[in-house]
């Protein structure tokens, strides 16, 4: 039986893999006990863990914890996150550090010390829930679209240096979700109706993303046509932006 440790474990997204994992030893982390045992208190195989994941000492800490009492972990599911849709301008100091070290820096710092016991063992996998964000910069994701584009360059580099260990990198890039991320993401709606033709359900996400536990695939790009969109802006980004710009109107 795996043991599979994932963040942000309070979300719509997160609900949907639980769903799908009954039989794996789960290890949920979130901001809030609470709301936690009030999602997954009847999981007969869930340690729940109420933790600030910027918190760099307390990571140390529930490491070293988890290891000692688990013996390893086999599966680290990044998932926690959130966004901002505003102008860059409107947008303040304090948002923009604390956006990177929840979307960003926690990712980093988390998927570093699983990463040193993975080497170790030379098995694992690390999955990194992002974003099409991080691929395809929109107006209004410019804070969000930075923390998203960081941490999938964060993912390349440590896929290569893990792949002679035998330990899995995956980055998740999904388009907008149908969950309460937009509820503070964008309180307003301008920007998820912009976006409401490509919005996926999170049952459907989930199953892609429980699918290709312990599988060596480099990325999973959602849905198809941002994918399309993705490869678009590669090969003819002066097109795709002023495209981009058209598709994407916020005001």
């Amino acid at each position: 039986m795996p043991t599979i440790l994932i963040t942000g474990a309070s979300g719509g997204l997160a609900q949907e893999m639980v769903k799908l994992l009954p039989n794996d030893q789960l290890i949920l982390l979130g901001r809030n006990k609470e709301k936690l045992a009030q999602l997954y208190g009847n999981h007969p195989q869930a340690e729940l863990i109420e933790i600030d994941i910027t918190d760099d000492s307390a990571l140390e800490t529930l490491v070293t914890d988890l290891y000692h009492r688990y013996g390893e972990i086999d599966v680290l599911i990044n998932n926690a996150g959130y966004g901002i849709f505003e102008e860059f301008d409107q947008i303040s100091d304090q948002d923009i550090h604390q956006m990177f070290e929840v979307n960003t820096f926690a990712l980093m710092n988390l998927s570093r010390r699983l990463a040193a016991r993975m080497k170790e063992s030379r098995k694992g996998h690390i999955i990194n829930i992002v974003s099409m964000a991080g691929l395809i910069a929109t107006g209004k994701s410019s804070l969000y679209s930075a923390t998203k584009f960081a941490a999938i360059g964060f993912s390349n580099a440590l896929r290569l240096e893990l792949m002679s260990y035998g330990v899995y990198v995956t980055t998740v890039n999904p388009g907008p979700i149908r969950t309460g991320f937009f509820d503070q993401a964008d309180p307003d709606g301008t920007y998820l109706k912009s976006v409401d033709r490509f919005l996926l359900e999170p049952d459907a996400v989930a199953k892609k993303i429980v699918k290709i536990i312990g599988k060596n695939k480099r990325e999973l790009n959602l849905p198809i046509l941002l994918n399309l969109a993705h490869k678009f802006y590669t090969l003819f980004p002066k097109l795709a932006d002023k495209l981009a710009g058209e598709t994407f109107n916020y005001k």
